[in-house]
């Protein structure tokens, strides 16, 4: 497990965040689908998980789309944020670590709260998705 200094807590999560190391509960599963982006096609997979602070949505991309089961307690490393629909999404791609952690690590299911982090205003907080401010070093290096 991670320096707990360094994990952040999920009502902490901010749109625009990167780099994050987060440990959570897997709670539900929505399964995998494939859809169209503007990078072509992407498969991910929907989660809801939590820790004890709140739950979030977690989409992971790719090839680790399937990866997690109802009840895995896992760390994730180097996951980010972002805001779909005025909601708070945690993500998770090719770049990003995951690690089972003991079943103690995280509070049980029914000990998570019902809260979910929002999104102040709908806009990412931070740095623009589209280069305008990012400096070039955005998570997609400007317009994608």
């Amino acid at each position: 497990m991670s320096n707990p200094e360094s994990v952040t807590k999920v009502k902490d999560l901010k749109p625009g965040m990167e780099g994050i190391t987060i440990d959570v509960r897997v709670l539900e599963s929505f399964g995998t689908r494939t859809i169209e982006t503007k990078a072509g096609m992407r498969t991910l997979g929907e989660y809801i998980v939590g820790d004890d602070t709140g739950r979030v949505k977690l989409v992971v991309w790719g090839q680790k789309a399937s990866l997690l089961n109802v009840g895995d307690v896992i760390e994730i490393k180097n996951a980010w944020v972002t805001s779909f629909k005025g909601e708070v999404q945690l993500n998770a791609g090719k770049n990003s670590e995951f690690s089972k952690l003991s079943d103690d690590a995280v509070v049980s299911a029914d000990s998570i709260p019902e809260e979910m982090p929002k999104a102040e205003g709908g806009k990412p907080l931070g740095r623009s998705r589209f280069g305008r401010g990012s400096r070039g070093r955005g998570r997609f290096g400007g317009r994608r």
